[in-house]
């Protein structure tokens, strides 16, 4: 599991905001907190909470899911099952199933 990447959810908010011609002001109103809580929240200052993102991505128009698109990990069950696997190997064992893997390719 990894953790959200705050820098690209800014970043994405940032994005539509101006696209929407938005400003910061009016974000921060919607979602009930300062304007400089929604600077800081696009220049990774702070991390979103989930609270305000959702008041945020109502405001803007747009889905959570279209903020947090780059967040998903997209994979096969069998890609999970290979990857389940693998966590019990040791890094030996790792880097010869890489090496034929690379065969293969």
């Amino acid at each position: 599991m990894h953790d959200p990447d705050f820098k690209a959810i800014g970043k994405k908010i940032r994005e539509v905001r101006i696209s929407k011609e938005l400003t910061q002001e009016f974000l921060a109103s919607a979602a009930d907190v300062n304007p400089s809580h929604i600077s800081n929240i696009e220049n990774n200052r702070v991390k979103i909470s989930l609270t305000t993102l959702i008041n945020v991505c109502n405001a803007m128009e747009v889905t959570v899911d279209y903020i947090l698109s780059g967040e998903y990990i997209t994979s096969s069950a069998l890609e999970r099952s290979i990857l389940r696997e693998l966590q019990k190997c040791d890094e030996a064992s790792k880097e010869r199933i890489l090496k034929i893997i690379q065969v293969l390719e």
